[in-house]
């Protein structure tokens, strides 16, 4: 197999065929050339591939760079190299490989291409020379885990160790109320969060695969979980509630930031936090301020304007966290309203860029940000939440185009979001496609071809040998269908009224969606998973396929006016998905917040 037809993920910058095949046999070394300490994780990892794909078990060995005929491989880590940062040099030939990188993160990803080549060819890797660098210095994902799911370490420990074996180096887990603070049991008495033992476990797991797991406290908007309660009201903004734009009437969601006591909260909360975890950074949220100024906070605003209160609030917190050692990262939806404030920005924190439409103006906003000399991240998303399986043409055009955007104006960070807004209805699988996506896209822009995402999922992903189930996540993310499942996903979380049901959703388009979705499920049972949870993976999608033909369904009868007459054997149905859901959730998340 040539090594350039041979799949990746992410694709390497640059494959170049060479003469002679490399046998992969026993009675070789594995020597490491260099710090040999700061490289053994990565020749663990390619010891360990070795084994399992190639039934050949190498010794490790350090020494220096001398040819060696018992050397099947040299990893070598060489500072004054001129291969760039986190990138690496990979030369296989007859005679062995040779793996040059400037920096352990780069050795530790030029091992992981080796992996997935050896995943491909077990028998011998094809010669060829492999240099490859990444576009953006920080590939992220920011999990949601405070719209109801928590998930369990085991699952977190897959997620980091697939995410790593893609040279995605940053993790989030967005938290709002599911961080175990001691004097404050009341707000996640319901939510199984997070214990700081759990971080530490987490963060020491991710350090050694080159991961950074970054603190993430939304601390300004998105505080309902706490505001609800009585103890907590006092900070509240709008205490009794407010009138969102859109129309909602909500419960208070946002801190007061002229009462004193709002910002000793946080510094509390900080001072418990952030030891947890090793990272330089953290992300403070501070987006979607809505009733900002309709409260407590009105004189403030009057006197000063909006903007002003919100900047001199956002500043207060900048200096707790770097008193703290860390770099400020940020939501910057409220400065991109109002972009009078962004000069008054300090240099020194990050600027995180979000949108997730695919023509969000990233365009015209990075323009802004990178005119104001700020550091920031594109960050766009995988378009699971409110949509139960995706929304794949969204989420991978939203993707494409933040990457491409945010290098034209020196972001230097790709933040790929995982939501979970209204109830997180998706299961995790749903996501493996826009995760993948975000790392290709963030690693080398140019050499990701959209023809070769599905099949890297399949094989990195799913690891499906019958290589359907990422074909089959694509399509029943409403891959070129006329309905997509934002509308499906309100027509199953909406009460019965023919007015709440989308345009979009007539009654043949519903009976459309029907067969189509069917047709897609139908598939599930061709998929041959190598996967542990394999079963789990197809049930997942199976009830989410119900979840959508459910809707559609129900929206059909609601246009037909027949909703009453069906509404019984329509209620079974819907106990039934329950109960499979619940199971569902079970499997890979905590208890806590599945009754909301």
């Amino acid at each position: 197999m040539n090594a350039d037809g041979m799949i990746y993920l992410p694709r390497p910058r640059s494959v170049t065929a060479a003469p002679g095949d490399l046998a992969v046999k026993p009675g070789g070394k594995l020597c490491l050339v260099g710090d040999a300490a700061a490289l053994l994780p990565s020749a663990l990892a390619l010891q360990l591939a070795l084994r399992e794909t190639s039934g050949v078990d190498l010794p490790l060995v350090a020494g220096d760079g001398r040819p060696d005929a018992d050397r099947w491989a040299v990893i070598e880590l060489a500072p004054a190299t001129a291969v760039p940062a986190q990138g690496y040099r990979l030369h296989i030939a007859a005679g062995g490989l040779r793996l040059v990188a400037r920096d352990a993160a780069g050795a530790f990803y030029g091992v992981q291409t080796l992996i997935q080549m050896l995943r491909q060819s077990p028998a011998s890797l094809p010669g060829c020379v492999i240099e490859d660098h990444p576009d953006f210095p920080v590939r992220g994902v920011m999990l949601d885990i405070s719209r109801d799911k928590v998930p369990t370490m085991e699952t977190l420990f897959g997620l980091v160790e697939m995410f790593a074996a893609w040279k995605i180096n940053h993790l989030e887990l967005y938290t709002e109320h599911t961080f175990a603070y001691r004097h404050h049991r009341e707000v996640w008495a319901e939510a199984s969060p997070m214990t700081g033992e759990e971080i530490m476990r987490l963060d020491a797991f991710c350090r050694d695969r080159h991961i950074d797991l970054v603190p993430n406290q939304n601390s300004f908007g998105h505080f309902e979980r706490w505001l609800k309660l009585a103890r907590y009201r006092p900070l509240a903004e709008c205490p009794d509630g407010f009138d969102a734009p859109w129309g909602k009437s909500l419960p208070p969601t946002t801190l007061d930031p002229t009462n004193p006591g709002s910002l000793e909260l946080l510094e509390e909360m900080f001072d418990e936090l952030l030891p947890h975890f090793s990272s330089r950074k953290f992300n403070i949220g501070c987006d979607e301020t809505w009733e900002l100024g309709k409260g407590r906070a009105a004189p403030a605003v009057e006197a000063k304007g909006k903007p002003r209160v919100y900047l001199e609030f956002l500043l207060k917190i900048q200096k707790l966290v770097a008193a703290r050692g860390r770099a400020m990262h940020f939501w910057g939806d409220i400065a991109l309203e109002h972009p009078e404030m962004i000069p008054e920005i300090p240099k020194d924190v990050v600027f995180l860029n979000w949108g997730y439409d695919a023509d969000h103006p990233f365009e015209e906003q990075g323009a802004k940000i990178r005119a104001a000399g700020l550091t920031y991240y594109v960050c766009p998303g995988t378009s699971s939440w409110r949509s139960i399986a995706g929304e794949t043409d969204n989420a991978l055009a939203n993707i494409r185009r933040a990457a491409a955007v945010g290098l034209k104006h020196g972001a230097t960070g790709l933040l790929n979001t995982d939501w979970g807004d209204m109830g997180h209805l998706q299961y995790l699988p749903v996501s493996y496609l826009p995760f993948a996506a975000g790392a290709a896209h963030a690693w080398c822009h140019a050499a990701q071809r959209e023809a070769d995402l599905v099949p890297a999922v399949d094989r990195f992903a799913f690891r499906d040998a019958a290589g359907v189930m990422a074909g089959i996540a694509r399509d029943l993310g409403g891959a070129g269908a006329a309905v997509k499942n934002g509308p499906l996903f309100y027509a199953l979380a909406q009460s019965f009224k023919k007015a709440e049901v989308g345009k979009e959703l007539t009654a043949e388009a519903a009976n459309q969606a029907v067969e189509r979705i069917t047709g897609i499920a139908g598939r599930l049972g061709q998929a041959r998973m190598a996967r542990p949870d394999a079963a789990l993976v197809v049930d997942e999608f199976q009830n989410a396929a119900a979840m959508l033909t459910h809707a559609a369904r129900k929206a059909v009868a609601i246009r037909k006016g027949t909703i009453t007459g069906e509404a019984v054997t329509m209620a079974g149905d819907l106990r039934r998905m329950l109960g499979e859901h619940r199971r569902l959730w079970s499997a890979r998340n905590r208890p806590g917040g599945l009754q909301d």
